[in-house]
């Protein structure tokens, strides 16, 4: 036992001990924010895009299905649609898209006509919600220009 080594005594160190630190660049919730994130903007409502850039797609009419210009609100959650087939028809907003649909005078719709009284009357099943389709469907000659309101 004589041979043994005195206990060592601990030596404070020139810094103090500090707990590690996160990094100046992490954010509160601990994951580090990479330099090569990017925000994509949003093209805003009713945007038309410019060229190259798609609109995704637009909805088209098919089977009986008919595009028309909201004419006068008419209330009952009724509307008075002309139809580019030529027809002015009293329009209904089915209870399943009462809350979805908001239409205002103007508006480019596609009407599906009643089985009965199918010159008359209809059902409202889908608007156009941005210039960029609208403009997309007179471009592709779904809409006349001479036929506008």
């Amino acid at each position: 036992m004589e041979n043994s080594p005195p206990p060592s005594k601990a030596q404070p160190s020139a810094q103090p001990s500090a707990q590690p630190s996160a990094p100046p660049s992490a954010s509160p919730s601990g994951f580090e924010e990479s330099e090569n994130f990017e925000v994509a903007e949003r093209p805003k409502r009713g945007a038309v895009p410019e060229e190259g850039e798609s609109i995704g797609r637009v909805r088209l009419p098919r089977g009986r299905e008919v595009l028309g210009v909201l004419e006068q609100r008419l209330g009952a959650s009724r509307i008075l649609i002309k139809c580019f087939d030529g027809k002015t028809r009293t329009c209904r907003v089915p209870g399943r898209l009462k809350r979805e649909l908001w239409l205002r005078e103007g508006d480019i719709v596609i009407v599906e006509p009643w089985e009965y009284q199918s010159d008359d009357k209809g059902d409202v099943i889908y608007k156009y919600k941005s210039k960029a389709q609208v403009e997309w469907l007179k471009k592709n000659g779904y809409i006349k220009i001479e036929e506008e309101f």
